[in-house]
C-alpha cells in the first residue's frame, strides 16, 4: 500500500531556512501531481506549493520568492526548500500526493520558527 512520508521539519530562528523532503513508498503507482500543504494554529489547511508531474509549479502568494518546491525525474520524491522563515511560517507541513485512485497524504512535519 502507498504511503507518503515527509522528513526534514524543525526549529529554526527567523530568517533562517529548512528543507523539507516527501517520497511515496510502497507502490508503483503512477504519481501526478505533489505539494505541500501547511496548517497554521488555529487555521484550515492552505496551500504551499504544488508540481505537477510535467513540472509546472504553483506557489501560495505568501511564500513566492521564498520557498522553492522541486522534484525528483524518476522517483516519486518532492522537496521544499524554504528560504527566509518567519514565525508566520510555523505550521505543521503535509506533504501530498494524487494517483489515479485520489489523494494521498502524509502525516505532517512540524515547522517552527522562532528565536
Amino acid at each position: 500500500q502507498a504511503q507518503v512520508v515527509e522528513s526534514g521539519g524543525g526549529l529554526v530562528q527567523p530568517g533562517g531556512s529548512l528543507r523539507l523532503s516527501c517520497a511515496v513508498s510502497g507502490s508503483r503507482v503512477r504519481i501526478y501531481t505533489m505539494g505541500w500543504y501547511r496548517q497554521r494554529p488555529g487555521m484550515h489547511r492552505e496551500l504551499v506549493a504544488t508540481i505537477t508531474h510535467e513540472y509546472d509549479v504553483n506557489y501560495a502568494d505568501s511564500v513566492k520568492g521564498r520557498f522553492t518546491i522541486s522534484r525528483d525525474a524518476a522517483k516519486p520524491m518532492v522537496d521544499l526548500q524554504m528560504n527566509n522563515l518567519t514565525p508566520e511560517d510555523t505550521a505543521v507541513y503535509y506533504c501530498h500526493a494524487d494517483w489515479y485512485d485520489g489523494r494521498l497524504w502524509g502525516q505532517g512535519t512540524q515547522v517552527t520558527v522562532s528565536s
